[in-house]
């Protein structure tokens, strides 16, 4: 399972580069009004910082306007991945890209039928939003399980990739599930490498380690 990391924030992305945990990122124009840099240059500096993919999201609603900012934004460099809204005129353009050989993310999709229109469109990823669903009272990881059960049924290649990721067991769940990516928060993959028992167990050999004779030599 690759991990890519949702952010627009430059020191997010060189630290969790740095433990080398994630393969690529995503953002979304929400994380980039959080950063003060000008977008352009910083998406820029995003897609030289990582070799992976890195997702950039239109902003159009019809189908010319997406495909027209779409082949603005790859010029930010050879490894964007273009966010397209899950819409008719999205599918439109994704399908138009997908001729033009520029890869896609299908975004904002919420039901394992808008999955299935997004992968016989030519999407490359399509990101169905746990979290979100969630919120509504359904079950996020269950939208999850039935969009790998379809690709996998049909041998799409588009990939699943998880996102509204609200905490590790979200992660164990899409990993179990089979599901090819989860982009995830910063401050949740940080959440991934602790556990109270491995706290609790380097404590304790640590204090070990101080009676141990020859050890402060």
């Amino acid at each position: 399972m690759r991990f890519f990391i949702d952010t627009a924030n430059l020191e997010e992305i060189r630290r969790a580069k740095a433990y080398g945990l994630i393969d690529g990122v995503t953002t979304n124009p929400s994380l980039f009004a959080r950063e003060k840099e000008d977008w352009r240059t910083l998406a820029q500096k995003i897609c030289a910082e990582v070799e992976g993919p890195v997702s950039l999201e239109v902003v159009g609603l019809t189908a010319a306007e997406m495909v027209r900012e779409a082949r603005e934004l790859v010029q930010f460099g050879p490894n964007v991945v273009v966010k397209i809204p899950m819409t008719m005129e999205g599918l439109a353009a994704v399908r138009e890209l997908t001729g033009m050989g520029i890869d896609t993310n299908v975004t904002l999709v919420f039901s394992p039928l808008q999955a299935l229109l997004a992968a016989k469109a030519g999407a490359s990823y399509v990101s169905p939003f746990v979290g979100r669903v969630d919120d509504v009272g359904a079950e996020g990881m269950a939208l999850v399980e039935q969009i790998v059960t379809i690709f996998t049924n049909y041998g799409f290649s588009t990939q699943t990739l998880v996102a509204s990721v609200r905490s590790p067991m979200h992660i164990l769940q899409s990993a179990l599930l089979g599901a090819d990516v989860a982009t995830i928060p910063f401050n949740v993959l940080e959440k991934l490498a602790s556990h109270p028992l491995t706290d609790k167990g380097l404590d304790a050999f640590l204090a070990d380690w101080k009676k141990t004779p020859g050890a402060g030599a």
